[in-house]
């Protein structure tokens, strides 16, 4: 069953278009990775998704509703949670308190404290520290699981690898296998093209704001990404 429909979806900073026509469908359980460098559209796409940007033309339709218009708060309830780029931690709270904010527009679901706390051990070990003191793993470690907290539906993900050692890369996404387990939709945006295909069941890449590359993530060629990715 299709989850996600987005149907030809123009957005813009005021005069500035940042998408043109994308269009892109998620299953439920499935997992897209949009791929694509700098300035491709990709953040613009999941804070279109998640509410924080409308489109201008087109439409967004969340299990069967038309929600392009929808404000991001009223998103949530619906079952669409963002893990955003930089992180976007509350700096001043702790990491549990931090957690918390994300479970008060909470669905029914299985993610809870103990469950976010069983996922990244290394959040459980620094629940009572301030977010400000942790480091960059840390801090995307919680954000993912703030988003986890509201028991989303379709799980956004911008960029997790950004910034971060590739050993804590490696366990991050160690982690998303088990968060489809329960059902969940995952969209994941990234740059590393080989963590993104990792997990992903499909691909789709943005170059200047356009999709030039739709294909199964275990089909697709290095030749294929490489040449959508820059636009050879």
């Amino acid at each position: 069953m299709t989850l996600l429909q987005v149907d030809g979806v123009d957005v813009h900073y005021g005069d500035f278009q940042a998408l043109y026509g994308v269009s892109l469908s998620v299953d439920e359980g499935e997992a897209l990775a949009v791929i694509g460098s700098n300035g491709a559209g990709k953040s613009t796409l999941l804070n279109t998704l998640a509410g924080w940007l409308h489109p201008t033309r087109g439409e967004v339709i969340f299990d069967g509703r038309p929600i392009g218009a929808l404000p991001a708060y009223q998103r949530v309830p619906l079952g669409i949670a963002l893990s955003p780029e930089g992180r976007r931690l509350f700096a001043g709270l702790t990491v549990e308190e931090n957690l918390l904010v994300g479970a008060t527009r909470t669905r029914k679901g299985p993610w809870n404290l103990a469950a976010v706390y069983d996922l990244f051990p290394l959040v459980a070990e620094r629940r009572s520290a301030v977010a400000a003191t942790l480091s960059g793993g840390e801090q995307q470690a919680v954000a993912i699981g703030r988003a986890l907290m509201s028991n989303p539906r379709l799980l956004l993900l911008d960029e997790v690898s950004l910034g971060l050692a590739p050993v804590v890369v490696r366990q991050l996404y160690q982690a998303l296998p088990r968060i489809r387990s329960v059902g969940t939709t995952v969209l994941i945006v990234e740059q590393d093209v080989r963590q993104a295909l990792g997990v992903a069941d499909r691909v789709q890449c943005l170059l200047e704001g356009r999709t030039v590359l739709e294909a199964e993530a275990g089909a697709v060629t290095r030749e294929q990404v490489f040449a959508a990715y820059f636009g050879i």
